[in-house]
């Protein structure tokens, strides 16, 4: 009767340290996002940010330059010969806006390229043709489609296509972590196939992000998914319960901030900005931005990047299979020196009462580690969900 209110001050103890222990997770997601979002977004500011003025007279290359000191590094200024070779460097994403002065000045832009970018680059010669006393004309020269209109759908579409992904890689490391790897490859391969197709219909049918193109979206989009969930259930069998941690590293905070979605790498602090050139976030925006808008400019690097992430993940599904198979190994020869020790004692008439205990012990601990696998489940889908 004494035993009850005595365990449990013990196991309310125990309680409170093991959810203490599991807060270590959610601080350091809220650390990490904070570091990544605000550190990439926060201030925004242009530098080397490539314009163009057109004209190849004595007045063309003075407003060039003086635009260029005066920039202080914000800006990149050259000089076109004609407003064709203007439109060219847009639709190449060489050039993110083109100042055609004169008598009626006029700011050539491609929004679809990124619409922040062509905000500052507007705001920079809206002050330019105020000084000359003009209003300024902006000509859309690559708009983006009717269901986006700010041009930030596709970093949207990226953001429910990755959670989608590595969500998908907690429940096969974990509800199915009792299945072969081959088996849980399959499932990686097959939830990515499912979650490209979320994303195509978020794209087409259901918003309207984009109004044609689609069949090459989904091929990036399934690309991109399938890279992420094999990395994950890859990186599952080292990292257990925090794989889902470190996915969200990989793929949300250094992932959605340098994927040029919401601002590209000419308005980011220098390490999100070099992050752009290799990320799978990138790939896919950059990806959609080239095939949907601007002929398909640059897109063979963008897809590269894509299927290097996706051999990342079969590399780690493949080291994943090698350390697994170790484990077993090593587990099958404890298994055989337990089983001939047992079968040592009980030749040598070792039965009774203590060799009872030590199999009720034996049991306990075993039914002790599955019901540990099984919380330690359940609290990673639980993390996941949470997200």
């Amino acid at each position: 009767m004494s035993a009850g209110p005595s365990a449990a001050p013990g196991s309310t103890a125990a309680a409170l340290r093991h959810v203490l222990g599991h807060f270590v997770t959610p601080l350091l997601m809220c650390i990490g996002m904070g570091l990544a979002y605000l550190g990439a977004f926060h201030a925004p500011e242009p530098h080397d940010l490539r314009v163009d003025v057109v004209g190849s007279g004595p007045s063309a290359q003075v407003l060039a330059q003086t635009l260029q000191d005066k920039s202080d590094g914000a800006l990149s200024v050259r000089t076109v010969p004609d407003r064709a070779a203007a439109v060219d460097h847009l639709k190449t994403q060489a050039s993110y806006g083109a100042y055609l002065p004169g008598k009626h000045p006029e700011l050539l832009v491609a929004s679809a390229s990124s619409d922040t970018s062509a905000t500052v680059v507007e705001k920079v010669f809206t002050k330019v043709a105020a000084g000359q006393g003009d209003p300024l004309k902006v000509t859309d020269t690559a708009p983006t489609a009717d269901g986006d209109p700010t041009g930030q759908g596709i970093f949207f579409l990226l953001v429910a296509v990755s959670i989608g992904s590595y969500a998908s890689v907690a429940v096969i490391g974990g509800a199915g972590a009792v299945l072969a790897l081959r088996i849980r490859a399959a499932l990686a391969v097959a939830a990515s196939l499912v979650v490209s197709l979320i994303g195509v219909a978020f794209a087409g049918p259901v918003f309207g992000l984009v109004d044609h193109g689609l069949g090459g979206l989904w091929a990036m989009a399934w690309l991109y998914s399938a890279g992420i969930l094999l990395i994950g259930v890859g990186l599952h069998t080292f990292l257990k319960r925090w794989t889902t941690l470190g996915l969200m590293v990989l793929f949300v905070m250094l992932n959605f901030t340098s994927s040029g979605g919401i601002f590209r790498p000419e308005l980011q602090p220098g390490f999100f900005a070099s992050l752009h050139s290799f990320w799978n976030g990138a790939g896919f925006v950059e990806g959609v931005r080239s095939h949907v808008y601007f002929g398909g400019h640059a897109l063979g690097g963008h897809v590269l990047v894509l299927a290097l992430w996706f051999v990342v993940g079969m590399a780690l599904i493949g080291l994943a299979g090698l350390a697994e198979s170790k484990r077993r190994k090593a587990a099958v020869e404890a298994a055989a020196v337990t089983g001939a020790v047992a079968g040592s004692v009980e030749a040598g008439g070792a039965h009774g009462p203590k060799h009872a205990a030590r199999t009720g012990a034996g049991a306990g601990a075993g039914a002790g580690t599955e019901a540990g696998d099984a919380e330690e489940i359940e609290e990673e889908l639980e993390e996941t969900v949470g997200v």
